[in-house]
């Protein structure tokens, strides 16, 4: 099951303590201070990863903590500093924090953000020696680190977005133009999560396409897969609305999408949005043309496709390669 939602809470490491120490060895019986700074704590980091799966490691772990500074040693020796953590986080993850309740989003796999400071390490006692204060028996405890909790939230990126009611064969069209394997059979939600598949246009043009897991009637208040999976059609330039050429009323069927849609983000249809009557080797030829006269009413583009039609196949690959 793929997680794109998740809450965690990070805390960069705690900063090691100063040492208090005075010089003492076979030389020197009652030498002055030598105490060592501690170290710094971790700092944590975000960086995004190419794996829309990569939130799965949160559903069980939900705690982040990265290394603390070691306290400071004698003979002035300083601790050594915490190591750094970084969360791989899938890029298009929107990452809020819920006591600021500020945002921003995972945009490439390049960048590393830093989201949470490491404490600072305590001076040791050397470090506070004067003229009158020669023998200091204090030092510096270290400061905490930073401690956030996160919001976790993707938004799967695809260029092409493939919408509509289950069963409208979404994932098979996924299968015949990518090489992605979504599970497919002939019943309601087979699809539990979206897949992204890449379709190749030539030697260097590549699109990607996500099969979003069909919606019903009241899916944006939660009902059937509902709104866990509306979000991530917001990332997409360019909606493939597929209805099945069984629908008895295939306008009713567009429409329920369409309110959907609107009903969870009004912009979204403003989208480019191409119409696919799927599945029309199953009736015959009159009956593809009354379901495609009466979809023309949407003032849309209308393609009859089947899978098992070389043809069909060739000529979508083909219009999206355009897009």
């Amino acid at each position: 099951m793929l997680i794109d939602t998740v809450t965690i809470t990070i805390e960069a490491g705690k900063g090691g303590n100063g040492r208090v120490s005075f010089l003492r060895n076979a030389q020197t019986a009652r030498g002055g201070p030598d105490g060592g700074n501690g170290g710094n704590g971790g700092n944590i980091f975000l960086q995004g990863v190419n794996d829309s799966s990569a939130l799965q490691r949160f559903q069980y772990q939900k705690e982040i903590r990265a290394e603390e500074g070691i306290a400071g040693g004698k003979q002035k020796q300083f601790g050594r500093n915490g190591k750094d953590t970084t969360i791989y986080l899938p890029i298009g993850t929107f990452v809020t924090d819920t006591t600021t309740h500020e945002q921003f989003e995972i945009t490439n796999d390049t960048d590393k953000i830093l989201i949470a400071h490491g404490g600072v390490g305590g001076k040791g006692n050397d470090e506070f020696k004067s003229a009158t204060n020669q023998t200091p028996r204090y030092a510096e405890k270290g400061t905490p680190g930073e401690k956030k909790e996160l919001f976790l939230e993707l938004k799967l990126i695809a260029d092409i977005g493939f919408i509509g009611l289950p069963n409208a064969g979404k994932s098979s069209l996924l299968s015949v133009l990518t090489h992605a394997h979504p599970k497919i059979a002939n019943y309601p939600f087979t699809t539990l999560e979206p897949n992204i598949g890449m379709l190749y246009v030539g030697k260097t043009k590549q699109i990607a396409l996500a099969d979003i897991p069909g919606l019903i009637e009241g899916a944006h208040s939660g009902k059937g897969l509902g709104i866990q999976f509306l979000r991530h059609v917001e990332k997409t330039r360019i909606f493939l609305h597929c209805i099945s050429v069984e629908n008895d009323n295939v306008l009713d069927a567009y429409q329920t999408v369409r309110k959907e849609l609107e009903e969870y983000n009004a912009t979204l249809l403003e989208k480019k949005e191409i119409i696919l009557l799927t599945k029309t080797d199953l009736v015959d030829e009159k009956t593809v043309a009354a379901k495609v006269k009466e979809l023309k009413k949407t003032k849309k583009d209308i393609i009859p496709f089947s899978l098992y039609n070389e043809k069909d196949i060739e000529y979508i690959k083909k219009i999206l390669a355009e897009q």
